[in-house]
C-alpha cells in the first residue's frame, strides 16, 4: 500500500488552531438529502453531494453548492492536490467534473475514479456505444474494447492500464474461450499476448512497465510484464508490485509446496504459507513485508521472511511501514474485535472498527482512527487521544513531525484542527 502522499502539503496552514470549517447540521435542513462528508486534504474544506429542491444534484461545499446541477452524482473525491472531483449524469450521459467544470466528453457510463500518487492524473473506466475504455486527464482512449473491468494509473498520472477483453464470445462457445479472449491494454494499446483470464495490474515506479495477474490455461496462472509471462506458472497467484526504482516484480503464488512470495518468478522468501498477499515495499525499498497465514484460520505480519510471533483469527489489513522502515504496523481483528498491532504487539484497546495506522515522521508513535460505540475518536500509542467525534477524516504530520491536522465533526460541526505532536503523548 503506497502512503498517502500530498504535493501541496508544504503550503498548507500549519499555524497551530482550532477553526470551524462548516455547520454540516445546518445542510441537513438546507437540503432534500445530504450524502456522505469528504474533507480535503488541507482541511480547509468539507464537501458532500446534496440533493436541491428540484431533486437534481450537486455538490456542496463548506455550505455552497456547485453552479452545475445533474440527475445523479456520485464518487464524490478530492484529489491529493485538493481539487474536487465526482461523476455526474445529465440526459443519460455521464461524465468526470472537477471544481465545478465538466469534462469535454460524455459517456453511457462512468466508474472507477482514481487518482494518481503525484495527485496530477486523474481518470475512469468508460462505457460508450463502441465499447469499453478509459478517460484519463480529460483524453479518451482512442481504442474501444469489448469489455474491461479495472483502471491503474501510473504514478506520475501520464499513463492509464487495465484489463479487455478483446473478442466477443457467444454462450457456451468454449473453445473460442480457451484461445484466450483477455489481455491488458497500455494507453489504449493491448498488449502483444493474450490470456484466459487477466486480473489486476501494477504500473513500475517510472510508469514504464506493467504487470498483470493472468491465467495461461485452466488451473495454471503466473505473471505477465509488459505481455510476457514469467517462465514459471502456479495454481494461483496475486496482485504483482514492482520494488520501487528496479524493473523487478514481486508477487504471491500458491506452488506444490504452498504460498509462496516470488521475486521475478523465483522464490524470494525460504518458506511457504497457507496464503500469502498484500505484500508492501518498505520505504526505502529494500524491506518487505506481507499478510501471511502460518495456517488456516491464522493471520500474522511477515517482514523479509521472519513472521511476528502472534497471530490474529478473524482479519489482518495491509502492513504499513514506519518512514525509517524500522517498524510496521497493522489494523488486526480478533473474536470480532478490532484493534492495532505494532511490531507484533497488539493494542489492549478493542474498538468496531480500526483504519489503517499512521506512523509519526520520527517512528517513535503510531495512530489511528478507530470507532467504538456510535463514535469515531483518535488513538494514539494504544491510548484514546480527544474527545469523542461524530465523524473523523484521515489526520496528516508536518514534513518536521512538530505538528498534526486534525479534521473532524463535533456537535454538527466540521473543524480543521492544527496541535503540536507533542501534546497527543
Amino acid at each position: 500500500m503506497s502512503p498517502l502522499f500530498y504535493p501541496e502539503k508544504d503550503s498548507w496552514d500549519w499555524d497551530p488552531s482550532s477553526r470551524e470549517i462548516s455547520n454540516i447540521d445546518q445542510w441537513k435542513l438546507d437540503f432534500n438529502e445530504v450524502q456522505e462528508f469528504v474533507v480535503s486534504p488541507d482541511g480547509q474544506k468539507v464537501a458532500a453531494v446534496v440533493q436541491n429542491e428540484d431533486e437534481t444534484f450537486t455538490p456542496c461545499i463548506n455550505g455552497e453548492t456547485w453552479e452545475n446541477s445533474f440527475e445523479k452524482a456520485w464518487s464524490l473525491k478530492f484529489s491529493p492536490d485538493g481539487r474536487l472531483f465526482c461523476l455526474g449524469m445529465n440526459d443519460d450521459e455521464w461524465t468526470i467534473i472537477e471544481d465545478d467544470r465538466p469534462w469535454e466528453d460524455s459517456f453511457e457510463y462512468v466508474w472507477n475514479l482514481k487518482f494518481s500518487q503525484n495527485g496530477k492524473g486523474a481518470g475512469a473506466n468508460i462505457r460508450t456505444s463502441d465499447g469499453y475504455g478509459v478517460l484519463l486527464n480529460g483524453e479518451v482512449w482512442e481504442n474501444k474494447f469489448v469489455q474491461m473491468r479495472s483502471v491503474e494509473l501510473s504514478p506520475d498520472g501520464v499513463s492509464a492500464a487495465g484489463n479487455i477483453q478483446i473478442e466477443a464470445l457467444s454462450e457456451g462457445d468454449v473453445a473460442k474461450f480457451r484461445q484466450g479472449l483477455w489481455n491488458i491494454a497500455v494507453d489504449g494499446k493491448p498488449w502483444d499476448s493474450n490470456f484466459l483470464n487477466v486480473w489486476d495490474c501494477s504500473f513500475s515506479s517510472d510508469g514504464g512497465i506493467v504487470a498483470a495477474e493472468v491465467r495461461l490455461v485452466s488451473g495454471r496462472q503466473t505473471i505477465a510484464v509488459d505481455g510476457k509471462a514469467w517462465k514459471n506458472d502456479y495454481r494461483a497467484v496475486w496482485k504483482p508490485i514492482f520494488i520501487p526504482g528496479s524493473r523487478d516484480v514481486v508477487a504471491p503464488g500458491l506452488t506444490t509446496e504452498g504460498w509462496k512470495l516470488l521475486l521475478n518468478g523465483e522464490p524470494l522468501w525460504n518458506k511457504s504459507y497457507n496464503q500469502i498477499w498484500r505484500q508492501t515495499i518498505g520505504p526505502d525499498g529494500r524491506k518487505l513485508a506481507a499478510v501471511v497465514s502460518p495456517e488456516f484460520g491464522q493471520w500474522t505480519i511477515a517482514i523479509d521472511g521472519i513472521s511476528w510471533a502472534k497471530t490474529f483469527g478473524d482479519v489482518v489489513l495491509d502492513p504499513v511501514f514506519s518512514s525509517d522502515g524500522k517498524r510496521t504496523a497493522a489494523g488486526v481483528k480478533e473474536s470480532g474485535k478490532w484493534t492495532v498491532a505494532v511490531d507484533g504487539t497488539p493494542w489492549p484497546e478493542k474498538f468496531g472498527m480500526v483504519w489503517d495506522p499512521v506512523f509519526s515522521p520520527d517512528g517513535k508513535h503510531v495512530l489511528a482512527k478507530a470507532w467504538r460505540d456510535d463514535s469515531y475518536m483518535l488513538v494514539v500509542d494504544g491510548k484514546i487521544t480527544g474527545p469523542a467525534y461524530e465523524n473523523l477524516f484521515d489526520f496528516v504530520f508536518s514534513d518536521d513531525g512538530t505538528k498534526l491536522l486534525i479534521k473532524c465533526v463535533e456537535n454538527g460541526l466540521c473543524f480543521r484542527k492544527v496541535i503540536f505532536s507533542k501534546d497527543l503523548t
